[in-house]
């Protein structure tokens, strides 16, 4: 039960790898939406507020606008079953094992950890009507639904492209890689894994201009003192500060 609710607390690894964002701005990003009530912003009311403690993580990205708006509001809790070690990727192959697509085989194009869900492309689709006016029919489109990694999906073994289990071994290199139970076959991690917000691979990225240089991050630019921050500014400005003025106490 604990480690549930921590789960429903924080991001996954494989989420913060896809965004390719500092950790720390996506935890800003989240807290817009974590306030369920404060008091009224008058002087007969002392600044409270209430935050909640759990997110409801749904296809929406936690650094966006939608996952703040969808967390304002109370919604019925979720149960995520932990997951020890995460063994979908984007790029993997997989086959459907329930509902209308089953039988059928396709490529994770999204991964959220936080509800141990991926999404298959062109698979477990419905379609939904937009753009609907007076003057305008509107435009049916194809929304895919996400799928549970426990019972829904499974991944393909390389030797006959069917369902397995996998766990995970170390090679003779000593990198941890997936093997499949039934044949051994290793299934190599796709390099679909690697793409970003950003760029495709780590390795083929280049440095534009608005990027920091890693020469740059290696650059100490501060040093600690004993002085606040009053007493840098005035030297900075050349003034010379007088004695500190006595403490004065109201009764």
């Amino acid at each position: 039960m604990r480690l549930t609710q921590s789960l429903l607390s924080s991001v996954g690894k494989m989420t913060k790898l896809y965004s390719n964002l500092p950790e720390s701005y996506i935890k800003r990003a989240m807290e817009k939406g974590k306030v369920g009530w404060k008091t009224p912003r008058t002087v007969q009311y002392q600044p409270k507020e209430i935050k909640k403690k759990h997110y409801r993580f749904t296809m929406n990205r936690p650094w966006t606008d939608e996952f703040a708006r969808q967390n304002q509001v109370s919604r019925k809790k979720v149960y995520v079953k932990p997951i020890p070690k995460w063994s979908y990727f984007r790029g993997d192959m997989v086959e459907v094992l329930v509902g209308k697509d089953k039988g059928k085989q396709g490529t994770v194009s999204q991964v959220i950890e936080e509800r141990n869900w991926v999404v298959v492309e062109g698979l477990n689709a419905h379609y939904r009507l937009v753009g609907k006016t007076a003057q305008y029919p509107g435009t049916m489109i194809a929304s895919e639904a996400p799928l549970l990694v426990d019972d829904q999906v499974a991944l393909l073994d390389p030797a006959d492209n069917k369902p397995c289990t996998i766990e995970w071994r170390y090679n003779e290199s000593g990198e941890r890689v997936r093997v499949s139970t039934r044949s051994g076959r290793i299934i190599p991690t796709p390099t679909q894994a690697e793409e970003t917000y950003d760029y495709k691979t780590a390795a083929t990225y280049r440095e534009s201009e608005r990027d920091t240089k890693e020469d740059d991050l290696t650059i100490i630019s501060f040093k600690p003192q004993l002085s606040t921050f009053e007493m840098d500014v005035a030297e900075s400005m050349g003034i010379e500060l007088g004695p500190p003025p006595s403490e004065t106490h109201w009764y």
